[in-house]
């Protein structure tokens, strides 16, 4: 009888292991199975940082500019902390070897990470070569979460094929396997990268698809047609559909202001977005207001503007729209602080026209200004300091290979051009601000005098 008690409760006990063990199985499932959401927006405030890490592309200071656009244009009250990480040749190791003091010393809230393009090695898709990539990128990204930063992972950039045919670099040779096959091999790479971003959470954007995009649509009239000259590096207009790339990923605001008017009632009906109107004046026909903005149109240099144009830049991401209803018939001439800025129909004000593409109208000139300041910081401070690191990279990698005595006597010696790196950098960084606090004086929204007037017969003719 004892021993049947003992059976009893020995049988007791394995089926209690058994239920526990299948409820501590379920728990384990079920926590393994709550999905995270990738990041849907940037939530960024006065004082917030976001680092640009990457490699050549990111070097050229371009995309990194033309973002930085955006920020100082369509929030100018409020003031971020923008650094770029990017060196010429990188790959995820060298980010890892900079990471202390190009990365996490600016306590970044936000990380956009633009490498593979040089991690691939230019040759067809090869798995030693991609693991070596999977481990670095698996570290980068584990040394931005210790530090509490949020990843954005972008693909690598397109490789332009038919550019490297057509516009052969001087000195460098294509394979035939490298032609046909490395554009595939980026879009393998940033396929991965965004499996990693939608299981941990993180950012995501995607560069590969855009730029290869436009340049298909572009080739259906022009065969010719490149944003990507030497196959490898956006020019600036292909660059700035990278910066649309991070605004369009990343949720930010997109249109800039609307304003709405109405004369049909009793006394005019105003509605406006992203501004205030104030003193409405209608007399004889003629009506003016002043508008006060919120922010400016996003508006990058010369160079870059066709880039602008292929991404619908302007409509898409600074849509500044007037509209106003129950004009007579007839054509209006619109003009603000005094400066004409065109003519239109009363059925196109109806409509609703849109400015924010308009080069004569003030706030245009401003943001104008906004971006060649902008320019300015970036080519100048901004680079220097981009090549100070890339001296460091070059020095991590001879004392990462060197073996033998008289390598390292090299490594040694050529560590010396780093003596003051940091005090460099600072300075750089000090002549960088000093522009960036000339572009936050200049990025003010200014109240404008808007006037809109019928244009006579005889103004029509002329």
């Amino acid at each position: 009888m004892r021993n049947q008690g003992l059976f009893v409760a020995s049988a007791l006990r394995f089926l209690l292991a058994i239920l526990v063990g299948f409820s501590l199985i379920g728990t384990s499932t079920l926590n393994a199975d709550e999905p995270n959401a990738p990041l849907a927006k940037l939530d960024l405030k006065d004082g917030d940082s976001i680092v640009f890490l990457g490699d050549s592309i990111t070097h050229q200071c371009l995309y990194t500019q033309y973002v930085e656009d955006y920020f100082y244009t369509r929030f100018p009250k409020m003031r971020l902390k923008f650094h770029n990480a990017g060196v010429g040749g990188a790959r995820a190791w060298d980010a890892l070897a900079r990471f202390d003091d190009d990365v996490a010393a600016y306590k970044p809230k936000y990380v956009t990470v633009l490498l593979g393009m040089n991690d691939g090695t230019y040759i067809p898709f090869d798995q030693a070569t991609f693991d070596k990539y999977h481990a670095d990128m698996t570290e980068l990204i584990g040394r931005l979460e210790k530090i509490g930063a949020k990843p954005i992972l972008m693909t690598p950039t397109m490789y332009d094929s038919r550019a490297a045919r057509l516009y052969p670099r001087k000195g460098r040779v294509n394979p035939p396997q490298r032609l046909e096959f490395y554009n595939s091999v980026l879009t393998y790479y940033g396929t991965w990268l965004r499996e990693v971003a939608v299981e941990k959470g993180f950012g995501f954007v995607d560069m590969w698809g855009p730029l290869n995009n436009i340049t298909l649509q572009a080739r259906k009239t022009d065969p010719k047609f490149t944003i990507i000259r030497d196959a490898v590096h956006p020019d600036a207009p292909g660059q700035v559909v990278m910066a649309v790339a991070i605004i369009n990923d990343m949720a930010l605001p997109k249109g800039l202001s609307n304003i709405r008017i109405s004369l049909s009632g009793r006394k005019p009906f105003i509605r406006a977005a992203g501004g205030k109107v104030t003193d409405l004046q209608v007399n004889a026909g003629e009506i003016s207001f002043t508008w006060l903005a919120n922010g400016l149109p996003w508006v990058v240099p010369e160079e870059a503007q066709l880039g602008a144009k292929l991404a619908k830049l302007g409509h898409r991401h600074s849509r500044e729209a007037l509209e106003i209803h129950g004009l007579q018939p007839g054509r209006y001439e619109l003009s603000i602080d005094g400066t004409v800025v065109g003519t239109y129909t009363a059925d196109g004000l109806a409509r609703h026209i849109e400015l924010q593409e308009n080069a004569k109208t003030p706030q245009h000139q401003q943001a104008l200004e906004v971006a060649n300041l902008n320019k300015q910081r970036n080519s100048g401070p901004v680079r220097n300091l981009r090549n100070e690191w890339r001296a460091f990279q070059a020095h991590a990698r001879i004392v990462r290979d060197a073996q033998t005595d008289e390598q390292k006597a090299k490594a040694a010696e050529y560590g010396k051009r780093l003596d003051g790196i940091l005090d460099r950098v600072k300075g750089h960084a000090a002549e960088a601000k000093k522009l960036e606090d000339r572009i936050f004086e200049v990025n003010q929204p200014k109240a404008r005098k808007y006037v809109l007037k019928p244009v006579t017969n005889s103004e029509a003719k002329k």
